[in-house]
């Protein structure tokens, strides 16, 4: 971890909201553009990520400029999860519900497969997102994505599957994760046998399009699928904060370092806590 002192800090601190407000830009003109494409049918206006505008001298001398640049940059976090939200939900309640441009583009197997196959894409990479948002992917296409890969590997008893949705705070009890359970059976892709008193599932059927299905797949989804993972790693990566910071007479400056300790971890949660509590730190100093 760096040493550097307050002004050091401050112009690395300027450094990411700079680095964040291109991300921003780049990243919401990209997702409205590939919106617009294929989704304006269902939903006109996605929530957007809002623009960071920040200029260098103000942020290093105007205290009350800063705070009102640092909250510009938590609002745009929680709007970057709200545009996965409302991809996801645009998705699942009216894309998949249906829809004539889903018949249209898939095969009647095809678009069986996506709602799963489009559910592991996404929550498989955004496991955090998961962890926060229970509702928006039903919970069968849910089970099947967070335990697919382990089904698939060496199947599971219903139990561990119980257990590993609770890792991403689902609890269900094991009633409610038999009945999902069975309907993932009922369209194909697992097979229960039964191991003592419990049962264990293994795959039937690989969540694989057809070739046609991967093809559209690839015209018409997945710019739109990519883009939850790529702006989550990009945006929700505030690392440089990882700093130590002291004052000119070097005594540390212990509550704004432990606010930045955090920055060491990547993820909404994360960077939202830092620039949250950086808010505080500067209104303090204010007050």
């Amino acid at each position: 971890m760096t040493d550097v002192k307050e002004d050091q800090f401050l112009e690395k601190l300027y450094d990411v909201i700079y680095k964040l407000s291109i991300i921003s830009k780049t990243q919401s003109y990209r997702f409205k553009k590939e919106w617009d494409l294929i989704f304006t049918q269902f939903n006109a206006n996605p929530h957007l990520i809002r623009a960071i505008n920040v200029e260098k001298d103000k942020f290093l001398e105007d205290n009350k400029y800063r705070i009102r640049v640092l909250n510009t940059v938590k609002l745009a976090f929680e709007d970057c999860f709200h545009s996965i939200k409302t991809l996801i939900e645009t998705l699942y309640n009216h894309f998949f519900n249906d829809s004539d441009l889903l018949k249209e583009s898939f095969s009647e197997q095809d678009q069986l497969i996506l709602k799963y196959f489009v559910a592991f894409k996404l929550l498989g990479d955004l496991v955090q997102y998961n962890m926060m948002d229970h509702e928006t992917v039903p919970l069968k296409y849910n089970i099947l994505a967070r335990n697919y890969l382990m089904i698939k590997l060496k199947g599971l008893k219903d139990t561990e599957i119980k257990d590993n949705m609770k890792k991403i705070r689902i609890n269900l009890n094991i009633t409610d994760i038999k009945k999902y359970l069975n309907q993932i059976e009922k369209d194909g892709f697992i097979k229960k046998q039964k191991k003592g008193k419990s049962n264990i599932y293994k795959i039937l059927k690989e969540l694989n399009l057809s070739v046609e299905g991967q093809e559209k797949y690839n015209l018409l989804l997945r710019p739109l699928i990519d883009w939850p993972t790529g702006i989550w790693r990009s945006f929700f990566n505030v690392r440089e904060l990882n700093v130590t910071v002291s004052n000119h007479d070097g005594e540390k400056i212990e509550f704004l370092n432990n606010i930045l300790e955090t920055a060491a971890t990547q993820g909404y949660v994360a960077s939202h806590y830092v620039f949250k509590n950086l808010i505080k730190f500067y209104k303090e100093i204010k007050e």
